[in-house]
């Protein structure tokens, strides 16, 4: 019997301890979708500038000259930990069903070891770590474009899981190149703030305004990448949470029973202990 209830014990002190990594994961979890939420946020001014230089190299004599041509290769933004649900499932499916309406050859250049596993069908030109900061966020970015210019990449798909309301995410697909035509008149016909359009003085201008964004849409799917990632997690820490709980209540449940269970029986034996004694006292008188 006191075995049982030792037994019981450890497992209440182990579900209790398990229940304070949670809780704690949860706090992180909470903290990094704010944090990568603000950072996308940040992304929306500087991208506005970015967005109107474009609108007047590509009304200028310099529009016309970003074509680009070469292999397909798609960037898919995954995890390096667990705990985070079916995240890179979800989001592994989704590359898959739209790759596979792609006749060319396709390359991967995969973010996060867990996403690795589900992609290996496919040639993959780079693996990178996951970010763990807003300040490796730009890091890693910048070696991602270093990594696309040096593959000569012409179509690129961005992949990654985008936060919803609550604590959910769905999977969405980029086309970041090539810039296209069609891509280059619909950013012409976009409103200019005021009557004139700026002077644009060399080819260069154009080709680093590119560049920014192409980095600004990586770092953004990046960010809302790790913004979905840790709202899976925090929602998978909210069913364990709920779990241990429930797992704590049935314990002590049984643990209680177990405890009035053993004391009953000992006073049981303690009445029928006095009985007895108290018979035999009765025959001597």
């Amino acid at each position: 019997m006191s075995e049982t209830v030792q037994s019981l014990r450890h497992k209440i002190e182990g579900a209790t301890e398990l229940g304070s990594v949670v809780r704690t994961m949860k706090a992180l979890s909470a903290s990094g979708i704010a944090q990568y939420e603000r950072a996308v946020a940040s992304l929306d001014e500087y991208y506005r500038a970015v967005e109107l230089g474009l609108i007047a190299c590509l009304r200028s004599k310099e529009a016309g000259r970003v074509q680009r041509s070469g292999n397909l290769c798609a960037v898919v933004f995954g995890s390096d930990q667990g705990l985070a649900g079916q995240f890179n499932e979800v989001l592994a499916d989704f590359v898959v069903a739209r790759l596979e309406q792609e006749t060319s050859e396709k390359h991967v250049l995969v973010i996060g070891e867990r996403m690795q596993g589900y992609l290996e069908s496919y040639r993959m030109t780079r693996s990178f770590a996951v970010p763990n900061s807003i300040a490796a966020v730009s890091k890693a970015t910048g070696r991602i474009l270093e990594a696309l210019e040096a593959d000569g990449a012409g179509r690129v798909y961005v992949f990654h899981n985008r936060p919803q309301a609550g604590s959910a995410y769905e999977p969405v697909m980029q086309r970041l190149l090539p810039l296209d035509a069609a891509w280059q008149a619909g950013l012409a016909r976009k409103h200019w703030p005021s009557g004139n359009l700026p002077e644009v003085i060399g080819e260069e201008t154009l080709k680093a305004l590119i560049r920014e964004y192409l980095f600004i849409s990586l770092f953004r799917a990046c960010a809302e990448s790790l913004a979905s990632e840790n709202a899976a997690r925090l929602n998978a820490m909210q069913r364990a949470e709920k779990n241990i709980e429930e797992l704590l209540e049935f314990l002590n449940q049984d643990f209680h029973h177990l405890r009035q269970a053993g004391i009953d029986e000992e006073l049981f034996d303690v009445i029928a202990g006095y009985e007895l004694l108290a018979g035999k006292a009765t025959a001597i008188l």
